[in-house]
């Protein structure tokens, strides 16, 4: 478990094992919230359905990870850092958000320079930046910003991001990538790997097995496809196999020796019987 020069926590002490919740975690020390008072029930309007709206959580959905300081929450508490932006005060007035969220302080360009120091993304080693909720252009540019940066990074997560092309985009440290609930459709539509040992594709768009050989070099170990389309094809898992000589674990299963079969009848077919 390490943690970066920023202090934000973005280590895990192995691959994601569960990827149930949609949310940033908190330690399980007690935390006091100031929305968890009794005065919290008159900010709250309820609607025709009799349900309280908004959550105490939508006070802090604008909010990134350097701004919860105030809030009795630590960089060392935060599994999955925020780094979307908040929508500019325009934008919330046409959302009818204007009293929906909390009161942010205009930020000097001191405390700019301040917040960028801390994100030093280029020494961090395991970055998870999961459930991002990109909802608008500009916040996918800005994360887009510190993906870039991401120069040294060993284990990345990039859970359900809405992600469909990081073609452009090059991870030359990367040996764990997590990029499951997305919207990718093809492998050509991944970052440049060169060292991945283990990645994860689940629940996307993937329909066919093209583009798969780019990773032929890579010392890829573990790959998993569940999910997606192109699992349910003819001779799946021997194709995979196939064009993957490194591979060892396909979805969760290891190597078996069937896997090897369409390997086998291709050098068969290619020998030569002399009579």
């Amino acid at each position: 478990m390490s943690q970066s020069s920023s202090g934000v926590y973005t280590s895990s002490d192995s691959f994601p094992k569960s990827f149930s919740s949609g949310y940033s975690e908190l330690s399980s020390t007690s935390i006091s919230l100031p929305f968890a008072t009794r005065h919290r029930v008159l900010d709250e309007q309820t609607c025709d359905s009799g349900l309280c709206s908004p959550l105490p959580s939508d006070r802090f959905k604008y909010i990134t990870w350097h701004q919860l300081e105030g809030h009795d929450i630590h960089g060392t508490q935060i599994h999955c850092p925020r780094v979307r932006k908040a929508p500019s005060d325009e934008q919330l007035f046409l959302r009818g958000e204007e009293c929906g969220h909390l009161m942010r302080k205009r930020k000097t360009e001191k405390e700019d320079v301040k917040n960028r120091l801390q994100e030093n993304w280029e020494n961090s080693l395991e970055v998870n930046l999961s459930y991002q909720d990109l909802g608008d252009s500009y916040q996918q540019e800005n994360f887009y910003r510190i993906l870039r940066r991401l120069i040294r990074v060993e284990k990345l997560q990039l859970i359900d991001n809405s992600l469909m092309d990081l073609s452009s985009f090059r991870l030359p440290r990367c040996k764990e990538l997590n990029l499951n609930k997305n919207y990718f459709s093809s492998f050509k539509q991944l970052p440049k790997i060169p060292q991945i040992q283990h990645l994860s594709l689940a629940e996307n768009n993937i329909q066919t097995l093209c583009g798969l050989s780019s990773l032929r070099m890579s010392p890829l170990e573990s790959l998993n496809l569940k999910r997606n389309p192109c699992e349910f094809q003819e001779q799946y898992r021997m194709k995979v196999f196939s064009s993957l000589p490194n591979l060892k674990v396909l979805d969760g299963i290891p190597k078996m020796p069937t896997d090897c079969a369409l390997a086998e009848q291709s050098l068969i077919s290619k020998m030569c019987l002399i009579l």
